[in-house]
């Protein structure tokens, strides 16, 4: 890891908590079990291989705020989408910044963000919605997510992407729900000053990495050192590298843990907890696993181009 004594902000992510929260619901159990399989049947055939083209998906940036800061400019929200379509089509120039030994893992997931053009009754819309509210700051209980509890109401999650973006306390930076939750609850939530690269986005979380790794979560990735401290997590992705934890601010390469030497951990993936300027990738067998997402659990959302 980064150096504890000198180490400013860290990256916080609130999707495990609000997994382990779900599954005290036998459907929420349920349900994961059937992705989990659809996941293994799909890797097993291959099924990476037959997805034609490119998945464009509809996104609604539900922007929740109590003061004028808050209430991020359309700019802002226009920067983090271009932020996507680069990250996820493995078009970031920063990608050149992969050690040599994993830069042939770099894979392009062959999916594209967009604004909604239509809202949910068929009216055109700019795929944003503004909520004032008297909520200074939300957590991971999904508050955010419902007008009755000082949010925004979600549009419908098998139609939309749906990213909140607001005040989280605690140090928060974000959360996902998996695949398999409630749908009016399904999407992500990011903090307001870590949304993009304009406006109110602020170092080191100003490159809008934290929704790139969000929407990693919604697709079905796990965090690359398994969420366990001792060894034995995993991310169940063969091409990242075992891990003890999550890596903060800008690890020097290699990062030796697990026994995983010479090369180390793969901190500078997008499922590390790295500072934006020094996450720059997805592996193949992360894409995969999107892809599997894609055709199973979100296979009604979006369209091929």
């Amino acid at each position: 890891m980064a150096d504890e004594s000198n180490r400013g902000p860290i990256r916080i992510c609130g999707a495990p908590e609000v997994h382990q929260r779900l599954l005290q619901d036998p459907e929420y159990q349920r349900r994961r079990i059937a992705i989990n399989l659809h996941l293994a049947r799909f890797l097993l055939f291959d099924g990476a291989s037959h997805r034609a083209g490119i998945t464009q998906i509809p996104v609604v940036v539900h922007v929740v705020y109590s003061n004028a800061a808050g209430n991020i400019a359309d700019a802002q929200i226009q920067s983090q989408i271009d932020v996507l379509n680069r990250d996820y089509r493995a078009n970031n120039p920063d990608r050149s910044n992969v050690p040599g030994v994993w830069s042939g893992l770099i894979a392009d997931a062959r999916i594209q963000f967009v604004l909604a053009q239509n809202d949910p009754d068929g009216n055109p819309t700019d795929g944003v919605t503004r909520t004032a509210t008297t909520t200074q700051s939300f957590g991971t209980d999904d508050a955010v997510k419902s007008v009755a509890t000082g949010g925004a109401d979600g549009w419908p999650s098998d139609s939309y992407l749906n990213i909140w973006v607001c005040e989280l306390g605690g140090g928060l930076l974000g959360y996902a729900q998996f695949p398999g939750g409630p749908s009016a609850t399904d999407g992500v939530v990011i903090l307001n000053r870590a949304f993009g690269t304009l406006g109110t986005a602020t170092p080191p979380f100003n490159l809008g990495r934290s929704a790139t790794h969000e929407i990693g979560h919604w697709l079905n990735l796990i965090h690359i050192w398994g969420d366990r401290l001792d060894c034995k997590g995993t991310d169940d992705v063969d091409d990242t590298p075992t891990a003890q934890a999550p890596n903060y601010g800008k690890p020097a390469f290699p990062h030796v843990s697990c026994n995983n030497g010479p090369n180390g951990d793969m901190f500078m993936n997008y499922m590390d907890y790295v500072d934006d300027d020094a996450m720059f990738m997805f592996t193949q067998g992360q894409v995969a696993r999107m892809a599997a997402t894609l055709d199973g659990p979100r296979a009604g959302i979006g369209q091929t181009i």
